[in-house]
């Protein structure tokens, strides 16, 4: 299973007049990790562009477990789940780093679009050989 955890600072400007993280905020903060996943296993945004295709997200959603707050240590473990399909599926946890306590999960979907920004529904060469490298 491939996956990666990455620690992250809450910010004053991510939370609302009542401490708690804003929910849009969520969604950067699995962009991040998906920035951080692709790092380190060779499957960035600029290497998905630069083998001439798009990885748009086509679907993403967290549930809210506990709140995250103003001054918490919270750490994102995204893992890849593997797919015949042409997507990039990811899951994603979201735990306080000094309590263990689950805080939030999520889900998210990309696709493949050419340049030409069509859908692109076989696997491109080069994820196919990722996917031989990695999985």
């Amino acid at each position: 299973m491939l996956s990666i955890t990455k620690p992250f600072e809450v910010r004053f400007s991510e939370v609302d007049s009542m401490n708690i993280v804003w929910h849009g905020s969520y969604m950067l903060y699995f962009e991040d990790a998906r920035e951080a996943f692709g790092r380190k296993y060779g499957i960035d945004y600029l290497t998905i562009f630069g083998e001439g295709y798009y990885a748009p997200l086509v679907d993403i959603s967290f549930s809210y477990k506990r709140p995250i707050v103003y001054g918490m240590k919270p750490e994102i473990t995204i893992t890849y789940k593997p797919t015949d399909a042409a997507k990039i599926v990811f899951d994603y946890e979201i735990r306080d780093t000094e309590s263990g306590q689950l805080l939030a999960t999520g889900h998210s979907v990309q696709v493949f679009m050419d340049r030409e920004y069509q859908l692109v529904w076989v696997n491109p060469t080069f994820y196919e050989e990722w996917k031989k490298k990695w999985l």
